[in-house]
């Protein structure tokens, strides 16, 4: 991990991928600071909006994604928090890591160290979207002292196993990821924003092109699973917590999902989003938007 390229696969690849990034990063809505934080697991890339005596809320991305996956959510997040949307430690972006993740606790102690690092105290707000939202539900299992609140939107497993039908062309495309692959994967996963016309499916388009450029560019990590939390998990999930997920999500039944939270953790706000599915943050953003501002309102 000594290249100078690391975690590229060569120069000519790390070039590729921070100018296409960078392209996209123009795109951002509200003026931001970034800045790496040093960790023993790496540096982590983090954008930061809006003022800063305001409370933090941080923001989680999802598998492939980045924290420009957040763009449909700054603007309103940044006008209420102090927002610190993350590149994942252990995925594409421009985070390196100095060592590899190897279980889902290393994404725990990798948090934490960022938290540290950045000053914040014990009233910090956390967000995470699919892959992220499983790293935000472990997160808050094992230190619910640091956090105020906690929104967990669409989160890979943690609640219900994926369906057999979602894992296969998942698994297959982190592999393989060839245009073709993707870009119907994305297409099936993001159904309900491409229905939404020319817009929606340029947003799934310029998903495709990142997840098959960072395929391109990136070395192969291994996967790191997402755990299921037990009824034990999830009834001392002790933090005041919201669940969101899109009526038509594709990973697993939102009504299923929903009955378990309802039944086991009733203390765990849940919502399931019209007209959305595992594109719930784009698909439905000003909804979502309003659902996670109120919330975090609440007293």
């Amino acid at each position: 991990m000594n290249e100078s390229y690391h975690p590229f696969k060569s120069e000519k690849a790390k070039e590729k991928y921070l100018a296409f990034n960078d392209e996209h990063a123009k795109l951002w809505p509200v003026p931001s600071k970034n800045k790496y934080i040093e960790t023993s697991y790496g540096k982590t890339f983090v954008r930061i909006s809006g003022p800063e005596d305001k409370p933090p809320l941080i923001l989680l991305p999802g598998d492939t994604e980045n924290s420009l996956s957040w763009m449909p959510q700054i603007k309103a997040f940044s006008e209420h928090y102090q927002t610190y949307a993350l590149d994942n430690i252990y995925d594409n972006g421009r985070s390196i890591y100095s060592r590899p993740l190897k279980k889902p606790r290393d994404f725990v102690y990798w948090l934490n160290e960022v938290f540290d690092v950045l000053n914040l105290k014990n009233n910090i707000n956390l967000l995470g979207f699919s892959y992220g939202g499983w790293i935000t539900g472990i997160y808050t299992l094992t230190h619910p002292e640091r956090l105020n609140k906690t929104i967990l939107i669409s989160p890979s497993t943690t609640v219900l196993q994926p369906r057999t039908s979602y894992l296969i062309p998942a698994i297959f495309v982190h592999f393989f990821p060839f245009h073709f692959f993707v870009k119907k994967l994305v297409y099936w996963e993001r159904k309900c924003l491409v229905k939404q016309g020319e817009v929606g499916r340029a947003i799934a388009d310029q998903m495709t092109e990142d997840i098959v450029l960072s395929g391109k560019c990136f070395k192969l990590r291994k996967f790191i699973n997402p755990t299921l939390l037990s009824d034990h998990d999830l009834q001392n999930l002790k933090v005041a917590i919201m669940y969101l997920i899109g009526e038509k999500e594709v990973m697993y039944p939102a009504d299923k999902v929903v009955k378990r939270l309802n039944t086991i953790a009733p203390q765990i706000k849940t919502i399931i989003i019209p007209d959305a599915s595992h594109d719930i943050t784009h698909s439905r953003a000003e909804l979502v938007n309003r659902k996670v501002l109120d919330f975090l309102k609440e007293q």
